[in-house]
């Protein structure tokens, strides 16, 4: 029986991506050590492998022995280019043909513990790819973003690509929207000076098989829960609305949006069926795959701030641009978390 992410892989390498677009070409991916970057490399190595397409993958990582520990050391398709973004320059002589953005500081507790980090990771790092992908002339450019620019949305309906609400510049944890935000004018000010092919990709909180070891997020902490037959804690009230992806759902979208999407255009990337306050969330996890043997505990820390929790925001996006060029979301919630667990189970992840 093949593992479920393979399983995965393989449907997106026979699904309708139109990935002879893709052939004798290269691709840069940043940030390739973390989750959707990591799941994109994999995903265009199996489409290179499926369908022979002479593809090239310069992976951007920190340390090369974590992304062996990931990919292996057998795909010769596969090379690495390894550079800290926050400080280091991007240095290659060989052409380009698409990059995807999508290194950046993800952990929460960062956030707030160093602020200035996650600032200069954001802006510099995505100057200087930026800068690259304008010097090599690339195809195409997606950068990923979050639905976190949006902040505190000012529309009662569903939150479209336009519909920026309130950031408080004021607080720590702002280094994280804000940084993304300034990137989004980054790619802006690239289109128009440039004349650069890059496409905003909004994400959803993104989650499924190909989560890696120590992912702490809350749709990992759900899951291990399940795996432990421990109580789910949620260390707020739960009550902000959340937007969810599939992961794979979430890697088709992002290479769609690199043969279809539109110049200088934002994309949100959300499967709009999986929407649900966070509380909710938990005791539908709980109770349709815990089968009520767990409960769901509200624990709210005192040093909750300092957790860089983001603050509560009611939001349900709206996916219709995305799924204007064709997109679909494979994987509702529920099965998102059956297949999350699945993978957990079969990486002995506890």
């Amino acid at each position: 029986m093949e593992s479920v992410l393979t399983e995965d892989l393989r449907e997106l390498a026979e699904s309708s991506l139109p990935v002879e677009e893709f052939r004798d070409s290269t691709f840069l991916i940043t940030g390739a050590t973390g989750l959707v970057g990591s799941l994109l490399v994999r995903a265009l190595l199996t489409c290179n492998r499926v369908y022979h397409l002479n593809l090239r993958v310069l992976a951007v990582v920190r340390n090369v022995e974590k992304a062996r520990g990931i990919f292996g050391e057998t795909e010769s398709a596969l090379d690495y280019v390894t550079a800290d973004l926050a400080t280091d320059e991007l240095e290659i002589e060989e052409k380009i043909d698409y990059v995807v953005h999508a290194a950046a500081v993800t952990a929460s507790r960062m956030m707030v513990e160093d602020p200035l980090g996650t600032i200069r990771t954001a802006i510099y790092g995505t100057d200087t790819v930026l800068q690259l992908a304008a010097k090599k002339k690339v195809r195409a450019c997606v950068y990923l973003s979050s639905i976190e620019v949006y902040g505190q949305p000012s529309v009662s309906g569903k939150t479209t690509e336009k519909d920026l609400g309130y950031v408080d510049p004021g607080v720590v944890r702002s280094c994280y929207p804000e940084g993304k935000r300034m990137c989004e004018c980054l790619c802006t000010a690239y289109v128009a000076q440039y004349g650069l092919n890059v496409i905003i990709a909004r994400l959803a909180q993104t989650f499924g098989a190909g989560t890696l070891p120590g992912e702490n997020r809350v749709f990992a902490q759900f899951a291990r829960s399940i795996l432990r037959g421990t109580d789910i804690v949620l260390h707020t009230s739960g009550e902000s609305e959340g937007n969810y992806v599939y992961t794979m759902d979430a890697v088709y979208a992002i290479l769609l949006l690199l043969t279809a999407g539109e110049k200088g255009m934002a994309y949100n990337i959300s499967n709009e069926e999986s929407h649900t306050t966070i509380r909710e969330m938990a005791e539908l996890v709980a109770h349709e795959i815990a089968d009520d043997r767990i409960r769901v505990v509200i624990d709210i820390p005192k040093d909750a701030a300092a957790l860089g929790y983001a603050p509560p925001v009611k939001m349900w996006l709206d996916s219709s641009r995305m799924r204007s060029l064709g997109w679909r979301p494979r994987v509702g919630l529920l099965d998102s978390y059956r297949r999350l667990i699945r993978w957990m189970r079969e990486n002995n992840e506890r």
